[in-house]
């Protein structure tokens, strides 16, 4: 339960927050164009909170934390006194009103701007995407990728990290080939091109990795038989292993790797495993008796302890930190990374080069934003900027009820010289809202479907 209010907490926090930045874009535009706004309203539903302001001007906190709104005056919603007709959104000019649709997405994208901008100027410790293992025969091994390459660059696009690396990948789902940039090593000065045959690349999204499925393993520091965390209550502790222990033996077999060790206690549940371990100097035989835990209707024993790893070499690890004015550009660049990465998945899901079950429901944000708001501010703010870039390119689609339907009915008018007709912009606003309804019930089957 308490996952779950968090989860729930962190979700109404980013979403209110965003929501609240796409309706302000469409506000201040507005104010700027004479436009006389008479609500503004984060969320749906009944007012929680109100209050209305010296523009005259009706602030809202609605009881459903799904959404917003901007209620602008309109003669073709409800009768404008005549003296308020020049105020109206309808009787604006052409552009202002493109102006005033168009600034919602547009604060979500500049909002992702700031975000990575507060990002890069913390700074964000990473490791360079140095290849581990290459799986024989696998879509990387026959390109000749080799372990020990740092990739530089997918396509032309700078992996300075794994994320970089995975949001890259993304990208080339459902593409035929994909070009790699590698490095020999880390060290290395000169870099070659690899192209990947990417005809047989198929996995799911939802239980495999895009890295794992192309045949790499990143490199990783090697997983000593020292203890480095027990968890509080479980079995390891019940049996007295600390934190420090190193592990020698279990049932009189010496260890040799820590996977020796987590494939015992898998195949032992709530069965006792006699434990050898090295304490200040001295070696002791602990009782374990792994608890019980089902997994995809499998029980598999757990012992509750991590491994330390051994440090990783200083030339793997960094710290992309900028400073202000440096940071404006790298903020621009990553934001225009994930608004081309967004574009490409919206045009394959339309396609068909990506199936409907990559696609993600307010269940998912939910857990999204809880696990980044627990990692750290950072991570939680990294979320938002992506929310945000897709919140506006979704709102840009040309479907009648968002603002990109609004848009296509605008370049309409500016090629006919007159508005598109009300009878066909509300059939277009029903036709609009049951696609919008059929993707939100995809989408949430799809969550259902993960949990």
């Amino acid at each position: 339960m308490s996952a779950f209010l968090w989860n729930a907490a962190s979700f109404i926090v980013a979403l209110g927050v965003l929501v609240a930045i796409h309706e302000y874009g469409h506000f201040w535009v507005a104010r700027r164009c004479g436009v006389k706004v008479e609500r503004f309203s984060i969320g749906f539903g009944r007012a929680l909170w109100r209050w209305r302001g010296k523009d005259d001007t009706e602030y809202v906190i609605a009881a459903i934390p799904l959404g917003g709104y901007v209620k602008m005056l309109d003669e073709r919603i409800e009768a404008v006194a005549e003296h308020d007709k020049p105020r109206a959104f309808n009787n604006q000019p052409l552009w202002q009103r493109s102006a005033i649709v168009a600034a919602g997405p547009i604060a979500n994208f500049l909002f992702a701007v700031v975000a990575y901008w507060l990002i890069f100027m913390m700074g964000i410790p990473a490791v360079k995407p140095v290849i581990g293992q290459i799986t024989p025969n696998s879509i990387a091994a026959e390109a000749g990728i080799e372990p020990g390459m740092e990739l530089t660059h997918i396509s032309g696009v700078e992996t300075a990290d794994w994320q970089a690396v995975n949001f890259s990948l993304i990208n080339h789902i459902g593409d035929e080939q994909m070009t790699i940039t590698v490095k020999p090593e880390v060290a290395s000065s000169y870099s070659r091109d690899y192209r990947l045959d990417l005809t047989a690349w198929q996995f799911n999204p939802e239980t495999e990795s895009p890295l794992t499925t192309l045949g790499i393993t990143p490199y990783r520091p090697a997983i000593t038989l020292d203890v480095a965390q027990v968890v509080e209550g479980s079995a390891a502790a019940k049996a007295g292993i600390a934190s420090g222990d190193t592990l020698v033996a279990i049932d009189g077999n010496r260890l040799h790797a820590w996977s020796e060790l987590v494939e015992a206690v898998q195949a032992s549940p709530n069965q006792p495993l006699q434990v050898t371990v090295t304490r200040a100097g001295r070696e002791q035989v602990l009782s374990l008796t792994p608890d019980a835990r089902e997994s995809n209707g499998k029980v598999t024993g757990y012992a509750g302890i991590a491994p330390q790893m051994e440090p990783w070499p200083e030339a793997y690890r960094f710290t992309q930190q900028y400073g202000p004015l440096a940071a404006i550009p790298e903020a621009v660049s990553k934001t225009g990374q994930v608004i081309s990465l967004t574009v490409n998945m919206v045009k394959k899901l339309i396609v068909g080069d990506v199936g409907v079950n990559n696609l993600s429901g307010p269940i998912s944000i939910a857990k999204g934003a809880g696990m980044t708001a627990e990692i750290g501010l950072i991570s939680f703010l990294g979320f938002m900027a992506l929310i945000s870039v897709n919140l506006g390119i979704i709102n840009l689609l040309p479907l009648p009820v968002l603002d990109g339907g609004h848009l296509l009915f605008f370049g309409i008018e500016a090629v006919t010289r007159r508005p598109v007709p009300e009878r066909v912009q509300d059939f277009g606003y029903r036709i609009g809202a049951a696609v919008l309804m059929m993707v939100m019930a995809v989408a949430l089957f799809n969550d259902f479907a993960r949990l």
